[in-house]
């Protein structure tokens, strides 16, 4: 199976590029961030102090997370309930990140990951793909743009979903999450030493789309 990793900071358009990349190349497309999104839903739901990893590794030993693929794409279930039109909001998105810190956590997703990508062609997007899940990609990508792009872009997102936001407030949440991703202990985010830097601050969806796609074409 031939495997991409794409990394990058939250906001830095992974999901939707990726999505459009495997259509282009006829791969699946895992989102990692949906599953640490779900695993959030199912702490906000079950009212989970996710400071506490004992009582998260409660939680997670009752939890059955799994992916399927239809026509739209990845959906993820948590205990036979589709969360994936559930998990795009900012109380969830906070959550991952706090809940995505934890050793545990990751351990927990980490089989999950590893066993899709054995299944399948697949570009798997997330935080610590290419330095940690899929070490031997064939093809590592570090997907980035500037944090005030990347907030005006989770803006324009979250108001065309009729939600209520400030864009000043978009841009707190991004600048906080980058610093937590970057510093936690376990898998921060950084680039993998051989991974190609694609800053699409300047560049438009279409053009993102079409480098990574060239890029997999040239390396396949």
């Amino acid at each position: 199976m031939f495997s991409v990793a794409i990394d990058g900071p939250s906001g830095a358009g992974k999901s939707s590029v990726s999505k459009a990349v495997c259509n282009a190349v006829g791969f699946r497309h895992i989102d990692t961030g949906a599953m640490y999104r779900a695993l959030g839903y199912a702490a906000v739901k079950s009212g989970v102090d996710v400071s506490d990893e004992a009582e998260v590794q409660a939680m997670l030993d009752k939890l059955d997370v799994n992916v399927k693929f239809d026509d739209e794409g990845q959906k993820v279930f948590v205990n036979g309930e589709d969360v994936t039109g559930k998990i795009r909001t900012e109380q969830i998105s906070a959550m991952a990140s706090d809940i995505s810190k934890l050793p545990c956590v990751r351990a927990f997703l980490l089989g999950l990951q590893r066993k899709t990508a054995e299944e399948y062609n697949v570009i798997m997007d997330g935080r610590d793909i290419g330095t940690v899940v899929l070490p031997d990609a064939q093809l590592k990508i570090y997907l980035t743009a500037s944090v005030e792009k990347r907030a005006e872009r989770r803006y324009q997102e979250l108001l065309a979903k009729n939600e209520n936001v400030e864009y000043n407030k978009v841009l707190e949440n991004a600048i906080i999450r980058d610093k937590q991703d970057m510093e936690r202990k376990t898998a921060p985010l950084r680039p993998a030493d051989d991974a190609v830097i694609v800053d699409t601050t300047d560049m438009s969806f279409d053009e993102s789309v079409k480098m990574i796609t060239k890029l997999i074409k040239e390396r396949m």
